[in-house]
């Protein structure tokens, strides 16, 4: 880890909360209409600092009552942990877990949540949590991976949060096609996301 590229990090860090807070953000113009989702990649060895950074955004936008808006932050990995917690599905996995292989695991688990159907249990989590003023943070990406991959969130969370912007924190690359978890992992390409900062 040079210090050039942790000086570029925090850079591109600092410039998020002059963008998300800037009032065109939550208007998407520019967009051609589309839905308001970006992407914040970036070098998966920057997990730590991303998230301390997240952090520091959620505390300083929530108590500036002046800004009008509210981060609202959604670890994938915490939120699928309270799905199956609250479905009491979570000790059967880890006893499932000693008796067979992660195959079979991680495809109940899946299963379980009803991952890309009508009533997928992630998106509904995320839809019966936003609030008109949200922007809405995904965080927890390479921790959930691969019970569940960054494209089938994006392809499904619109039906969930309407016109509210989303910012999708991704350890890896993408440049505006197709996204690379951990910068070896081809997800499935993912056009109608924007990259917040270049």
């Amino acid at each position: 880890m040079s210090l050039d590229s942790i000086n570029t990090i925090s850079e591109r860090l600092d410039q998020i909360l002059p963008k998300i807070t800037h009032p065109t953000f939550r208007e998407n113009r520019g967009l051609g209409n589309e839905v308001g989702f970006h992407i914040f990649d970036y070098e998966p060895e920057f997990e730590i600092l991303v998230r301390d950074h997240v952090s520091f955004l959620i505390n300083r936008i929530n108590n500036d009552a002046s800004l009008n808006i509210h981060i609202r932050e959604f670890d994938l990995f915490e939120v699928i942990i309270d799905i199956l917690s609250k479905k009491g599905y979570l000790e059967k996995n880890f006893d499932m877990e000693k008796k067979r292989d992660s195959t079979y695991v991680l495809n109940a688990m899946r299963k379980a949540l009803r991952l890309t159907l009508e009533n997928d249990q992630v998106i509904q989590y995320i839809g019966e949590r936003v609030q008109e003023r949200d922007i809405v943070f995904i965080t927890g990406v390479g921790k959930v991976f691969p019970i569940l991959r960054s494209h089938v969130i994006l392809n499904n969370l619109h039906h969930a949060v309407g016109n509210l912007p989303v910012v999708l924190f991704f350890p890896g690359r993408y440049d505006g096609q197709e996204l690379i978890l951990f910068n070896e992992i081809k997800d499935d390409n993912y056009y109608r996301a924007f990259q917040l900062v270049e």
